[in-house]
Formats: C-alpha cells, sequence, structure tokens
C-alpha cells in the first residue's frame, strides 16, 4: 500500500490504512487465510507520484508482493500504470474513481467506488436542479486528478448546456490558492465545485468567507468531508460526493461490523475513510479464501468479481440496482457544529 502518511493529505492515507488494517488484524488473529497470515506492508509516498513509482518498483521487486492495495490517489495510480501493465500485478481497490481505472483500463484492477463521472453527475445536478444555479465555476487541482474530474464536471454541465463561468486551479499539495480566489470571486460565480484534498479547500472556503464571498460548493469524496468539515470555520453550503454510505446511518451487517470492530480497535471517532478501507480489506479477504496458497492472479482476480456480484450485503453498499453497471453515489452537507 504506497499512500501519504505525511504531507497536507495525510490524514486520507493514515485513515484508509487504519480502516483495512483494523480488518486484517482481526482476521489474523482468527487464524488468517487458509492458514496463511495477511501481511499489509504500508510506504509512504506524501501523495507525489515520483514516490508512488519508487515505493511500487520496491514493493514488485523486493518484496514480491500478491497485489498493490489501497494505493491513494489518481496522479499517483497515473504515474505507475507503465510498470502495472507490464507486469500485471494487481491493483486492488485505488483510492480514485479517475476514468483510466474504470472504464476500459489497461492494467489488472479492481474498484469497488465509484468513478468520478459518478460523483460529478451528482454534483452539477444539485446545482443546477435543486439549487437552480446557471453561473458555476471549478477550483481544480492541477494535475491528472483535477483533469479528469474537472472532464466529468464539463460533461455533466453540457447536459444543462452550461458552460463554468471560469476554471481556476492551484498546485497540489500547496495552499496557494489566493488567485484562484480572486478569479472565481470576480467572475461572479454562484457555485463552485470543488476539486482537491481537504487542506486547500477549507483554506479557500474559509478566505473567501472572511472576504464576503459565500458561494454554493461541492466537492468531491476524495477530498475527505470529515477533515474537510472539521477545517471548516464558518456556517458554509457545502455538499460532498461520497462513494460509501455513513456508517452510522447504514443497515448493513457490514456496517454494524465496522463499527464493533473499530470500537474494539479503540478507534474512537470512525468514519468513512476508515469504512473504506475496511471494505477494501474485506473484500480481499473474501476472495482470498476461495483460493489457494500460494495466492494467484488469476483465482484472486475472479473471487473478486464474485464477491463484488454475489455478496449482497456488500454489493448494496456499493450498487444502484435501479440502473445498468451504475455505482451509488451518496451526498453528505456540511454543518457547523
Amino acid at each position: 500500500m504506497s499512500t501519504a502518511l505525511t504531507g497536507p493529505a495525510k490524514k486520507i492515507g493514515t485513515q484508509l490504512h487504519l480502516g483495512s488494517e483494523v480488518y486484517f488484524e482481526k482476521i489474523n488473529k482468527n487464524g488468517g487465510i487458509n492458514g496463511a497470515q495477511i501481511k499489509l506492508l504500508v510506504a509512504d509516498d506524501g501523495y507525489e507520484p515520483k514516490k508512488t513509482v519508487t515505493n511500487t518498483r520496491h514493493f514488485i521487486s523486493n518484496e514480491n508482493v500478491v497485489a498493490l492495495f489501497g494505493a491513494m490517489g489518481t496522479p499517483t495510480s497515473h504515474a505507475v500504470t507503465p510498470i502495472l501493465e507490464k507486469l500485471k500485478t494487481p491493483y486492488l481497490m485505488p483510492f480514485s474513481g479517475a476514468e483510466f481505472l474504470h472504464t476500459a483500463p489497461t492494467i489488472n484492477v479492481f474498484n469497488i467506488r465509484a468513478s468520478y463521472y459518478d460523483e460529478a453527475k451528482i454534483q452539477i445536478k444539485y446545482l443546477v436542479e435543486e439549487k437552480k444555479h446557471t453561473k458555476i465555476g471549478f477550483l481544480i487541482q492541477a494535475d491528472e486528478f483535477g483533469y479528469v474530474v474537472e472532464t466529468g464536471l464539463l460533461k455533466s454541465l453540457s447536459k444543462y448546456n452550461l458552460k463554468p463561468v471560469k476554471v481556476a486551479r492551484y498546485l497540489r499539495n500547496t495552499h496557494e490558492i489566493t488567485q484562484a480566489l480572486e478569479v472565481l470571486k470576480s467572475s461572479g460565480a454562484t457555485a463552485i465545485s470543488l476539486v482537491g484534498t481537504y487542506k486547500p479547500l477549507s483554506v479557500f472556503i474559509n478566505t473567501a468567507y472572511e472576504q464576503g464571498y459565500k458561494p454554493d460548493y461541492t466537492s468531491i469524496s476524495f477530498a475527505s468531508s470529515s477533515d474537510l468539515f472539521a477545517n471548516l470555520k464558518y456556517s458554509t453550503n457545502l455538499m460532498v460526493t461520497e462513494v460509501v454510505p455513513n456508517p452510522f446511518q447504514c443497515k448493513s451487517v457490514w456496517c454494524t461490523e465496522f463499527l464493533k470492530d473499530m470500537k474494539n480497535a479503540n478507534v474512537t471517532t470512525p468514519n468513512r475513510l476508515h469504512f473504506e478501507g475496511y471494505l477494501n480489506a474485506v473484500f480481499f479477504s473474501l476472495a482470498a479464501q476461495h483460493c489457494p496458497q500460494p495466492l494467484e492472479n488469476t483465482c484472486l482476480m475472479t473471487q473478486l468479481n464474485k464477491s463484488f456480484r454475489e455478496d449482497q450485503q456488500l454489493n448494496s453498499l456499493f450498487l444502484d440496482k435501479n440502473s445498468i453497471n451504475g455505482h451509488l453515489v451518496y451526498r453528505s452537507f456540511f454543518s457547523l457544529k
């Protein structure tokens, strides 16, 4: 697992890792999988693609890993794609909704989360149909992640014969949003779709409020709603699209099991990121138990897809039964506590 354990996005990586580790540790305490213990190796990439490539090469060449698991990010996933195209190492449950991972992927990938196109569609529908906005701007992280989500937002806007009044950008792993804020404020945008991580987005929203600029906002799930909300100082109209349900409001047995396991692990404030990491570990474990040792790529990928189709309690958290190949997108709204 190559993820951000340091840097501005570290809370995303550390919470995903913790959620997975809690479930894997429970499995190991109960005898493992077919007599084998699960060992989740984790390396810090700080959400920087070059470090992700280094970590990935190390995992494959020096650690002989069965799979790459729970990798965080679109630019980081994009950077390791050439390696994975060549070696076919399974790339399991990446924390990204990028289209190149979802539609006709060139690597051996397994996804459970909705795509960013799915999220973008829900965001624009909310802003246009529910909130009646026609002057919508974008704040976009300037990299592959930003480009992928921006494409989905543009596509969704076009269905309403709309274009963004302005697109402003900022650099990954920075909080420098001053120029972007000036551009969007002067554009007359009454709503802004945000694409980035929790720290720069919260700085943008707080600074805008302090300057008297109070548009409606939407944000992508990657931002981490729990951390984004925790960093907001003022009453703000913000809707975040989510790819897993709120575990405190969910009726699935897996939500109940998750909350029980997190309590046993002394995690006092479990959230959606923990839950997604936990569910990633659940899917891996359910698939692996149906494969002989040593674990092989073909069996693992076959069983992952089988579990996703056949476990009703699990796929009900992710799949929309009312649409073909539809993935569920949830919504969460900020409220000042």
